[in-house]
């Protein structure tokens, strides 16, 4: 049975305050309905049918995570820009996950998007290299025309491989890549953008047991992207884009506790 979504928007209160209520409400109304939920975070027992099978290494495939999530997958494209700083603003420089972002770029010329988000946020931000291994508290910005990809250790790898639906970077190879190697460590959330890019990967993560967070089609300057991830049926929340800085707060670090 698929498993239903929550839907919480600016009438509903504020999600910092419900997120984990309203998750926990669904686990005792719906106790067959799969997932069991664990002090209001969802952990899957389904085994995943995907072409991905990588499991994670018993240590881990990276060090210095102390939240209840290990990383926060982002895909965005048309009106992205403005929706990753309203985002990533409230995330505080002791945030205990690391933050993946593919952002749909002119592949023709070098991008700022690392020197801008960095003057909107307290966590480091820097474009992605290959072979780095993901820290805690970072955001890490695919590059140009590169697919951004992590390794079950825990490194990150950049492709030039062909494009997904057009597209060099693919939001859905890196929630993939993601939900082979944390599982249910792995939060994705979709923003703004046209076309249907993290549509696949959201599917990926929910099938390893992640959670999915979608901004709201209706505060979506482009809502094409939060539309298609949505229709999958593999969404766990729906919310504004000035809510979900908050919810990402109450998942991994209150979580945790």
């Amino acid at each position: 049975m698929a498993r239903p979504q929550i839907w919480l928007n600016a009438t509903e209160g504020s999600a910092t305050a419900t997120l984990l209520a309203a998750t926990q409400a669904f686990a005792e109304e719906s106790p067959s309905c799969g997932p069991k939920v664990i002090e209001g975070l969802s952990t899957n027992e389904w085994k995943c049918q995907q072409r991905v099978t990588v499991m994670r290494e018993a240590s881990g495939p990276a060090t210095g995570f102390v939240g209840a999530f290990d990383v926060v997958a982002c895909g965005s494209s048309a009106g992205g820009l403005k929706a990753l700083m309203e985002l990533l603003g409230p995330l505080p420089s002791d945030f205990p996950a690391a933050v993946t972002v593919v952002q749909h770029l002119d592949p023709r010329h070098r991008s700022l998007m690392a020197d801008i988000l960095s003057k909107r946020t307290a966590l480091r931000v820097k474009e992605a290299e290959a072979g780095e291994r993901l820290e805690a508290g970072t955001v890490y910005i695919a590059p140009p025309n590169r697919h951004l990809l992590v390794n079950p250790d825990g490194r990150l790898e950049l492709a030039d491989s062909e494009l997904v639906h057009f597209l060099r970077p693919s939001a859905d190879l890196l929630f993939e890549s993601v939900a082979a190697t944390f599982r249910d460590r792995t939060i994705g959330v979709v923003l703004s953008g046209t076309g249907k890019d993290a549509s696949m990967g959201v599917t990926a993560i929910k099938n390893m047991g992640g959670t999915v967070i979608v901004q709201d089609p209706k505060t979506a300057e482009f809502p094409g992207m939060p539309d298609a991830a949505i229709a999958t049926g593999n969404v766990d929340f729906v919310l504004p884009l000035n809510e979900i800085a908050d919810a990402l707060i109450t998942l991994v670090m209150k979580g945790a506790h």
